[in-house]
């Protein structure tokens, strides 16, 4: 049987290309648009795990803790992020409780752990999970939706505003928050396309 060639489609123009082995963290684009066909990630992938776990962590530590604690005139009150979304949604601003629900907990979640369901097998043993390819669809679509960092801008500016009137105290919740987006930035930069670049190249080394 004749072997087929390994080709990649570009997505910018749909010109086809044969598939060359990059140098460590080498680009190719396509010279017909300049779109990003595939890129050498070195051996970040290994790294991934550890981060995940770390961003997973993090995580809990950010929706279980308060966020932040004020004080006005001997009264205290602290909230966490689901408190938050449950104070929106009892408010009558249940459309925006959903979507801080969706873009701060849900979607983040739903990626970390796909990430760790795709991590532990492939670095363990170099294979795909089952549901391999519809996972790496669903962590491609659901990546512009995560917006931790979006709200972690507006509990600063809110902290800096309140600051004036009340006396704001960082929860434990906060740090976790930032270090979590610092994390993420890390982790969500790695293409998850690249995950079908890592499985082949562990098939081809496997194979006979």
């Amino acid at each position: 049987m004749q072997e087929v060639p390994d080709l990649i489609a570009c997505e910018g123009c749909d010109a086809l290309y044969r598939r060359v082995r990059l140098r460590r963290r080498e680009v190719a684009r396509c010279p017909r648009c300049g779109t990003e066909l595939e890129r050498n990630w070195g051996k970040l992938h290994e790294r991934m795990l550890p981060y995940t776990v770390a961003s997973l962590i993090l995580f809990a530590i950010a929706n279980l803790f308060p966020i932040v604690e004020i004080e006005v005139q001997g009264l205290h009150s602290q909230t966490t992020l689901v408190g938050a979304v449950m104070a929106l949604t009892q408010g009558g601003m249940s459309e925006v409780g959903v979507l801080v629900l969706a873009t701060t907990i849900l979607f983040p979640l739903v990626q970390l752990c796909i990430l760790f369901y795709l991590l532990v097998p492939i670095r363990a043993q170099g294979m795909r999970p089952a549901g391999f390819d519809i996972l790496v669809r669903a962590m491609q679509t659901l990546r512009p939706w995560g917006m931790i960092e979006v709200f972690l801008l507006g509990v600063l500016v809110a902290i800096v505003k309140l600051s004036g009137m009340a006396r704001v105290l960082p929860g434990a919740a906060l740090w976790a928050f930032m270090g979590l987006t610092v994390l993420l930035t890390v982790v969500l930069a790695f293409d998850p396309k690249a995950f079908w670049s890592v499985v082949f190249a562990h098939e081809k080394g496997a194979g006979p």
